[in-house]
């Protein structure tokens, strides 16, 4: 009788290790499976190795750019390494376009500043077969292949526009732009150019000052207090890039001057959707970061393989308001 059950045990043991066996060998194929699910493998060899130089990592504006980029690469089997400084820094992004040439990269795509800087450096890039593409703002006197983007005339013209709409023609506003208007000074002076030729017909239109944020120094919330803790007779707020948008209408909440100062801004992130939505921005312009990522990827390629390509591709403006929202949402889920 013990013989028995002492046989019994071994093979109730044996079961419960043939068990634990199964058991790991299960859960290491699940591992192993959802460890390829979160793998991108390609599917065969990139074309190409392109390089793409941004102005900031902070702005969503750039997050778009980079994300647009990155779908052109799997569309069309390249790969697109991405580098920014945090906040807008000429140097380093010039440091990272310097590192792209010295890497001998198949193609550049680059934000460039009002900095001569920049066209030294895509001209040693094209003198190296190297072929660059700029992106959102243009350095026209360098031997760049081509300038993706929108005109930035037209974006000042357009959200002259919305705050004509806004205010029915009676406003006194003060601009608020980023530091670019320094460093960028041609892009920023057509926005402006084009905004104040645009009011300029309307005699109650009026633009009492024109401010520079500093992304991680002086933002658009600061500013924006101060304005209204000095009493400025000032309903009407410009901003020309979203970061600058948000804070500035996030201030005109925390404030209660929801209908008192009307915004018109930039951008279309979830947040300012939502305060176009509550009426707290009147309406935003904006270029199309996702479409200049991925036309700047293939404009490289119709340089690689065509060896042809539009020397300037407009990536046009979208105008965003309460009215369109709706259907301005709708149309973004269907690209998504």
């Amino acid at each position: 009788m013990k013989i028995i059950k002492k046989i019994l045990y071994l093979i109730n043991k044996k079961h419960i290790i043939l068990i634990l066996i199964i058991l790991i060998a299960i859960t290491s194929t699940m591992l192993l499976w959802l460890q390829q699910e979160d793998t991108v493998v390609p599917s065969a060899k990139p074309a190409y190795h392109f390089y793409l130089v941004g102005q900031n990592s902070v702005d969503p504006f750039w997050k778009e750019v980079r994300q647009g980029a990155e779908s052109a690469a799997r569309d069309h089997n390249v790969v697109v390494e991405f580098n920014a400084p945090r906040f807008n820094n000429p140097q380093e992004e010039q440091m990272y376009l310097d590192i792209a040439i010295t890497s001998n990269v198949d193609g550049i795509i680059t934000h460039v500043s009002n900095d001569e800087s920049f066209t030294a450096l895509i001209d040693k890039a094209y003198d190296l077969g190297i072929p660059v593409v700029t992106i959102e703002n243009d350095a026209k006197n360098s031997n760049r292949n081509a300038f993706v983007g929108t005109n930035s005339f037209v974006l000042g013209k357009e959200a002259a526009k919305l705050m004509i709409d806004a205010t029915n023609g009676k406003a006194n506003i003060v601009i608020i732009v980023s530091n670019d208007y320094e460093m960028d000074s041609a892009s920023q002076n057509l926005k402006i150019s084009g905004f104040l030729s645009t009011i300029k017909d309307y005699p109650g239109m009026n633009v009492a000052q024109i401010y520079v944020s500093r992304m991680g120094i002086l933002s658009a919330e600061e500013i924006t207090q101060s304005i209204i803790n000095r009493q400025l007779d000032i309903n009407a707020v410009l901003t020309t890039n979203s970061v600058d948008t948000f804070g500035a209408a996030q201030l005109i909440v925390d404030q209660n001057k929801v209908g008192t100062i009307t915004l018109v801004g930039y951008g279309d992130t979830v947040n300012i959707l939502r305060y176009i939505k509550n009426n707290i921005i009147y309406g935003t312009v904006m270029s199309d970061p996702y479409k200049m990522g991925y036309e700047g990827v293939k404009a490289l390629l119709d340089i690689k393989e065509k060896n042809n390509v539009s020397t300037f591709i407009d990536t046009g403006v979208k105008i965003i308001t309460k009215g369109n929202l709706d259907e301005y949402e709708m149309k973004a889920d269907l690209v998504e």
